[in-house]
């Protein structure tokens, strides 16, 4: 690429990243700051426009840094498509030649777009604190912590919480605990954000019209590209089918009979794929044999429940379902390592800590006197089986305390448990 061409990217990405911007905090963002004491790379993936660039921004104005001591590079910039190897001296020698300072800050978006990044990481992370962003998760394979000699901080960002979505709106929290009215105002943004999910563009212009188009560009982009065209259509009907069944047990063979892929391999290779891009995540039954945890079916989740409201099929009977998927990716948000409970009775989630089940949760939409003993049972015989004395049912606005021989279970709307951490 030519030299004169790149400082001309590098000068105007500087300038637009620099310009004042109205954003939403991000609740990972101290954790974020918590790491550069360490002054080891800091790689941040998730989902495409699920804010990383804008996390970038947050951090740059926290750090309070000039427009000397930072540089920021976009590579998902088409400007950037004729970025070559050799071109990542060309960055250094303009931080020389415009007069930066020597160990300014890089914030690297969407380096993945390039190869053999991973090497210059490697060559220049003792002088410049690093932050690369990803919206693929080969930024954390093991090829890659094997080329970063030493460690890297890895950092998951999600589409805005529930506490998110709310800031965003503007949406006082104040008093929320004995207010009232305000309780009231919850209830309704909750139910706007199971449908509209928390895509930060989506939620900040209130147009969820961006969410095809986000998941068209995951799609192509991220997913079908990495495999032959002929594959586009059962593709398409694979993601569509994982969205209309959210929180349904997945059988790989079932699922190649209905897309008609005889190869199993390939439907897994898809799978995988999706997972990879941050789209979908698959959960295993727990079982202390790992061999019977990876031969038992695995249940699907979706990122965010914008996609499901406006891409799959979507009946009144899967607000449960729809709930319980809400439930997960808070789950994964808070770092936990989720599994799903089944026996004689079935339990939604299983919370593992280390090598100890420390949480048993079951997730119905409308707790009733037709299904209470159900979930009832399957709760209670996992906190059985897991010795816990406590369990937990999240509804969508039922509440209570009970007690069940000498087990305490506590059923709490989604909504206060989301606004409750």
């Amino acid at each position: 690429m030519e030299r004169e061409r790149l400082y001309y990217v590098l000068f105007e990405q500087q300038k637009d990243f620099g310009q004042k911007k109205e954003f939403v905090d991000r609740e990972i963002t101290e954790k974020v700051l918590s790491f550069i004491h360490l002054k080891l790379p800091i790689i941040i993936t998730g989902l495409r426009r699920s804010g990383k660039s804008t996390l970038l921004y947050i951090i740059k104005n926290k750090l309070k840094l000039n427009e000397k001591n930072y540089l920021y590079v976009d590579f998902n910039d088409e400007r950037l498509i004729d970025f070559s190897v050799e071109d990542f001296q060309k960055i250094l020698d303009f931080l020389n030649e415009q007069y930066y300072k020597e160990n300014c800050y890089l914030f690297l978006d969407e380096i993945q777009e390039t190869n053999s990044w991973e090497k210059w990481i490697n060559r220049i992370k003792e002088k410049h604190q690093v932050f690369i962003t990803g919206s693929n998760s080969k930024l954390l394979s093991k090829e890659i912590s094997t080329v970063l000699t030493g460690r890297s901080i890895n950092i998951n960002l999600y589409p805005f919480s529930f506490i998110e979505y709310l800031n965003a709106k503007k949406i006082n929290l104040e008093n929320w605990k004995i207010d009232i009215k305000q309780q009231a105002d919850l209830r309704r943004e909750f139910s706007n954000f199971t449908l509209s999910g928390g895509v930060p563009k989506v939620v900040l212009d209130d147009d969820k019209r961006l969410l095809k188009e986000n998941y068209e560009n995951i799609i192509y982009r991220d997913i079908i590209k990495r495999f032959n065209r002929n594959l586009e259509k059962p593709i398409k009907e694979i993601s569509v089918y994982l969205l209309s069944n959210v929180a349904n047990e997945l059988s790989i063979r079932a699922l190649s009979k209905i897309i008609q892929i005889k190869n199993l391999s390939t439907v897994k290779s898809v799978l995988d794929t999706f997972e990879k891009s941050f789209l979908f995540f698959f959960v295993n039954k727990f079982d202390f044999s790992v061999k019977k945890q990876i031969q038992n079916p695995r249940k699907v989740y979706c990122i965010d429940s914008g996609f499901i409201s406006e891409i799959g099929f979507r009946f009144s009977e899967n607000n449960g379902k729809f709930l319980e998927n809400i439930i997960f990716i808070e789950l994964k948000r808070r770092e936990n390592e989720i599994f799903y409970f089944s026996n004689k009775g079935e339990c939604d989630f299983i919370i593992r800590n280390g090598i100890k089940i420390t949480e048993a949760i079951q997730v119905c939409y409308d707790l009733n006197e037709k299904n209470k003993e159900m979930e009832l049972n399957g709760l209670t015989e996992a906190m059985k089986k897991f010795g816990l004395k406590n369990g937990l049912i999240l509804t969508y606005d039922y509440e209570e305390i009970i007690r069940i021989k000498n087990k305490n279970i506590k059923i709490v709307p989604v909504w206060k448990w989301l606004l409750l951490g």
